[in-house]
């Protein structure tokens, strides 16, 4: 069965004016490596510790009950998507989200499995 073909994001086509282009294929693999990012369960945790605060590693270690160098992974995985980033405060590097939106995936994410339960 063929993969399904780019949709297009923005207004619907049905309300009378044409319809939006389809974003170019770059976007939608760029798209996808985010939504990888944050595919694993530590990194969503991650993620939702970051929406309340900024915080450092060790308040993450403590906060999720993860290894350190786990979470310092983690973390490495995120920067490189553009997730989080680190800011240097004397011996420690504090991390905070770059933007609310990643923050929203997340928690619509989370919303969406627990109400199906």
């Amino acid at each position: 069965m063929p993969a399904d073909p780019p949709h297009p994001v923005g207004a619907d086509s049905s309300a009378g004016g044409p319809g939006p282009a389809v974003l170019p294929p770059g976007v939608l693999a760029d798209a996808g490596e985010l939504l990888r990012a944050l595919a694993a369960p530590v990194r969503i945790a991650i993620v939702l510790q970051l929406r309340e605060a900024d915080r450092c590693v060790h308040e993450l270690v403590d906060e999720l009950d993860v290894a350190q160098p786990l979470i310092s992974q983690h973390l490495r995985v995120l920067k490189t998507a553009g997730v989080v980033q680190g800011e240097r405060r004397g011996r420690e590097v504090v991390y905070r989200l770059v933007d609310d939106h990643l923050a929203h995936i997340v928690v619509d994410a989370v919303a969406h499995v627990q109400e199906g339960k």
